[in-house]
């Protein structure tokens, strides 16, 4: 009896501090932190941007007049990584490149309505500025969402496109409905499917499942321009993305596709891990912005 009574007491300290945690989060603004010597290899400016913190890094010296709107992922409910952070570092100083990351609202406090409450606005904003010969539209996993969707948002209102549009391992349909899924979750080691529906139902909030700014894979892909896709096939992410190049075809945009095999979600983001996978992602990128 005693010991059942310490199983309870113990079933009920561990509810306890879940739905503390539950609490915490529906309730919590999550904010991007700005990672200890960032400052050393580049310069950072941190400005707002209706209510939202802007990161705008630029390189030490010599600089492009190239800049990229870059929006960071981690499933619409994490702010961005130290891996972000030394990703985009490195990006800024092999590009000379100024990139812009806006610390987007995240999910379960916020939905898809927050962020392009936030990020349709500011693109346009960015484009008053720049050419869009020298803008450049990246995102990676829910980021790469975000900037699909932006971009089928801005096809539709007198806005000048971006000069290209970069996603890396993008997360286009947050329903993980495709069949194909089910045979690449056996060697994904990274993403869970049902846990990112989870995540995926609460960024839709109560009527956002059906709507192309939560699934950009369901919107007008006919406007798109110059879009490229990296993926790996280690990605449950990567079946959505050969179905969205796919669909841009029967609308009459070429959209290219490159994908690396025995590579896992956003692999290049790890730049200074030894692996040629990941340098040779990272590499293609790099030329993309450049070219």
């Amino acid at each position: 009896m005693k010991i059942l009574k310490v199983i309870l007491g113990l079933i009920l300290i561990i509810l306890g501090i879940s739905l503390l945690v539950v609490a915490y989060y529906l309730i919590a603004d999550i904010e991007t932190k700005v990672p200890e010597g960032i400052e050393e290899t580049c310069n950072l400016e941190v400005e707002t941007f209706i209510g939202r913190h802007l990161f705008i890094l630029t390189p030490k010296e010599e600089k492009s007049d190239k800049v990229i709107l870059y929006f960071h992922g981690g499933a619409y409910v994490a702010e961005a990584t130290d891996d972000h952070w030394e990703f985009l570092e490195n990006v800024v100083n092999d590009t000379k490149a100024t990139v812009i990351m806006p610390d987007y609202p995240l999910t379960p406090k916020y939905t898809y309505k927050d962020v392009f409450t936030m990020v349709t606005p500011l693109y346009k904003e960015i484009i008053d500025k720049v050419d869009n010969e020298n803008l450049i539209v990246m995102g990676d996993s829910a980021g790469g969402g975000i900037a699909t969707a932006l971009m089928e948002r801005i096809s539709d209102d007198t806005v000048d496109m971006p000069s290209k549009v970069i996603l890396i391992s993008p997360w286009l349909d947050v329903r993980l409905e495709n069949p194909e899924i089910e045979e690449v979750q056996k060697i994904d080691n990274e993403l869970n499917k049902d846990t990112l529906r989870i995540a995926g139902i609460t960024y839709a909030g109560q009527d956002g499942m059906d709507n192309y700014l939560v699934n950009p894979i369901d919107g007008d892909l006919s406007k798109l321009e110059n879009v490229t896709i990296l993926t790996g096939t280690r990605d449950i992410l990567n079946p959505d993305a050969h179905l969205f190049v796919e669909k841009a075809k029967e609308q009459g945009t070429e959209i290219e596709l490159k994908e690396y095999n025995d590579a896992g979600h956003i692999w290049m983001i790890e730049k200074n891990s030894s692996s040629e996978l990941i340098h040779k992602g990272y590499d293609d990128i790099i030329t993309l912005i450049n070219s």
